[in-house]
């Protein structure tokens, strides 16, 4: 599903960099990160689940792993990283659709969702984006489905200190460093915003979680 033309920040921040992506969630054990959030979905077979802003497809491919009665579909802007993620499911063997769209308008019918995914994605959006992003993904969930997202958070570490002062000037993170992801749920619709688990990584500081669709 096409949509038209604009910009937009990928996965890797720069898309040269997008062949150095994988390699780079390897060093940071990507898949060991985005288990937690995997589990604290409670996915059941039949489900049909989305991942927003799905990059090369690791969450999604993982997704489909752990779940592989459950419908799996990602999503992104990226047509190249797309491209990665397709072939990562052949490679797998496993059937995943992978869409071409952005977050803010998602190219899906009203509550045809029972989980959505978000992992490190949110951090590159506007504020106007992050809440129609928000908007759209209350819409498209079914009544009783959640929302699940990972992002950067204020630093928790000396270490991620350090990098979130960089974070801070890059791009529209700063939102996320000021930690209001549960208010942005919640102006949203989406209800019981909460954070179910944090760490950190060589990166920065994370946090996981959840909210739910009142319908």
């Amino acid at each position: 599903m096409d949509q038209p033309e604009r910009s937009y920040i990928p996965a890797a921040g720069q898309h040269w960099l997008l062949p150095f992506y994988d390699p780079f969630l390897w060093i940071l054990r990507g898949n060991a990160i985005k288990r937690p959030l995997i589990e604290q979905a409670a996915i059941k077979s039949g489900f049909r689940v989305l991942d927003v802003g799905c990059g090369t497809g690791s969450l999604t491919v993982l997704i489909k792993r752990s779940h592989p009665q459950a419908e799996v579909v990602g999503l992104d802007p990226d047509s190249k990283a797309l491209s990665i993620a397709q072939r990562k499911a052949e490679r797998a063997g496993l059937s995943l659709k992978f869409d071409r769209g952005f977050s803010d308008r998602l190219p899906y019918a009203d509550a045809s969702f029972d989980r959505v995914f978000s992992s490190f994605m949110f951090h590159h959006l506007t504020p106007e984006e992050k809440a129609a992003s928000l908007g759209e993904i209350r819409r498209v969930l079914k009544t009783s489905g959640s929302l699940h997202l990972l992002d950067f958070v204020p630093a928790r570490s000396f270490l991620s200190r350090v990098v979130g002062h960089l974070f801070h000037r890059v791009g529209h993170v700063g939102d996320n460093i000021e930690g209001r992801f549960t208010s942005l749920m919640g102006e949203a619709g989406l209800v019981d915003p909460k954070e179910v688990a944090h760490g950190n990584t060589l990166v920065g500081s994370i946090a996981y979680y959840r909210a739910g669709n009142p319908g």
